[in-house]
């Protein structure tokens, strides 16, 4: 029987990772490999089982774990070894933007959806639009039930305004963001709930309006008008 159940996140997952974690090797990982393959398909199925939910409230083009293996080539940490579990879920269609993330790790799972690097004409059309007016994205991202559950925006930004903006812009706060992403963290305990999954979910639905709003940016000019068109 697998350890993993199909909607369900066992504390095996987080004793390997544990042992992982202190044994980060080759060899470690070589004598110990078995195991983690099952372990790694029960969470594969835990991501599906997520992405089935998702499908429910949203159109999801694709799903994708991240594999276990850390590309080391330009890091300073040569460990091989990657000690969390992560996924992505990609919204469908040149209309439907931003993600999900969720990334299973001892005492440091969290979820995360938005917009981690949009390109440079992306980045430039969102700040428009806040130069413009913030008033719709300050609307949602200052409803309670938004806030209980994803609390502040985060994402890494500018120490000063980008280039052809007024610092002393009221909405500088906003337009000076490079990432433009929300995070809920969860403890052991919560992951390893039954309903941490539907939990997990409900999160996801939170996130809705904010990423409605943030699509209809992205597909339009300043004046309203579609770009895909």
């Amino acid at each position: 029987m697998s350890r993993i159940q199909q909607e369900v996140i066992t504390k095996d997952v987080f004793q390997f990772l544990e042992n992982l974690k202190k044994n980060n090797s080759r060899e470690w990982f070589t004598e110990h490999k078995s195991e983690f393959k099952e372990l790694e398909t029960g969470v594969k199925s835990f991501y599906t089982s997520l992405m089935d939910k998702l499908k429910v409230h949203d159109d999801i083009e694709k799903s994708k774990m991240f594999r276990i293996y850390r590309d080391v080539r330009f890091s300073k940490d040569k460990t091989p070894y990657k000690t969390h579990f992560a996924g992505s879920f990609s919204r469908a269609g040149l209309r439907l933007r931003g993600g999900y993330y969720l990334r299973i790790k001892p005492n440091e799972t969290f979820i995360a959806a938005g917009f981690w690097g949009p390109n440079k004409e992306d980045l430039f059309r969102i700040r428009k639009e806040f130069e413009t007016d913030a008033s719709e994205i300050r609307s949602i991202m200052n409803k309670k039930n938004f806030k209980e559950v994803w609390g502040e925006m985060q994402g890494d930004e500018l120490k000063t305004s980008p280039s052809g903006f007024n610092k002393d812009h009221p909405n500088i706060d906003l337009i000076r963001r490079k990432q433009f992403i929300f995070v809920k963290n969860f403890s052991d305990k919560e992951v390893l709930d039954p309903d941490f999954m539907t939990n997990v979910d409900h999160a996801f639905r939170a996130i809705r309006p904010y990423f409605d709003l943030m699509s209809d940016i992205l597909t339009t000019n300043l004046n309203g008008e579609s770009l895909l068109d």
